[in-house]
């Protein structure tokens, strides 16, 4: 190998090595990507079978299933918000790059959203073989997210993981540079369309229409349709991120 040759293969290495650098500057605080939302997942699991079993208790057969399993896929929303206010001062102490950090810091919530996906298929395949723990209650096996099967489910899963960190990452990103008034008017903004959407769909009567788009597209269809927006969500956040000052 020539000088050159190495020259160039160390340009690509060293990049690749600070963005594995923020990665593990994630997870030196092992609550936050770790025991927090394991404990979160953890809980709602736990509160989730008691109601299913008091259900049951009293005298309720029919499938039972609740919004517990939602928890742990919003907490990322907060795990978006402690990544980037609680780590980006410590990156920039260690020399990195907004690039790196974010890169890092998305690789980072992708590990962890795909421990927390595989936690929900292999609880799912568990209450599909124990007819719901036995009481017909279903955690994390819905049938709406599981139609296309368990692959198509952990996707769902994981989309929704990175979605919502990427919400609260872009949110903290907005709120280090403009402060609260930028994140406020940003919020006010964002429910200002959307009671615009719902007045227009009220006015026009096209709320049956909205629903069967809903029922058409089904779980693996919005989990496709949700990848670019995350994707969208996700350069938003960094070209705030790179005019931030440190």
């Amino acid at each position: 190998m020539t000088t050159l040759d190495s020259g160039a293969a160390l340009q690509h290495q060293v990049p690749r090595n600070r963005m594995l650098n923020v990665v593990r500057l994630q997870f030196v605080n092992t609550q936050t990507f770790i025991w927090v939302p394991a404990l979160v997942l953890g809980g709602s699991w736990v509160l989730s079978i008691m109601i299913f079993w008091i259900i049951g208790g009293a005298g309720v057969t029919e499938v039972k299933a609740g919004g517990g399993s939602q928890a742990p896929l919003w907490y990322f929303l907060a795990i978006g918000i402690q990544a980037m206010t609680m780590t980006f001062p410590f990156s920039q102490a260690m020399s990195l790059t907004r690039r790196e950090f974010f890169l890092g810091s998305l690789a980072a919530a992708a590990v962890s959203g795909l421990g927390m996906s595989l936690v929900f298929v292999l609880l799912g395949l568990f209450e599909q073989a124990t007819g719901g723990y036995g009481i017909n209650g279903y955690f994390a096996y819905l049938d709406w997210v599981w139609a296309a099967g368990p692959f198509a489910a952990a996707l769902t899963y994981f989309t929704a993981t990175m979605f919502f960190f990427t919400i609260g990452f872009w949110f903290a990103t907005i709120f280090k540079r403009f402060g609260a008034l930028g994140l406020t008017t940003v919020l006010l903004a964002l429910g200002l369309a959307l009671v615009g959407f719902i007045a227009l769909a009220t006015f026009q009567q096209a709320w049956p229409a909205v629903g069967q788009w809903f029922t058409n597209t089904g779980s693996l269809g919005l989990t496709l349709w949700a990848i670019p927006v995350t994707g969208l969500l996700a350069v938003g956040s960094y070209l705030t991120l790179r005019r931030m000052p440190a």
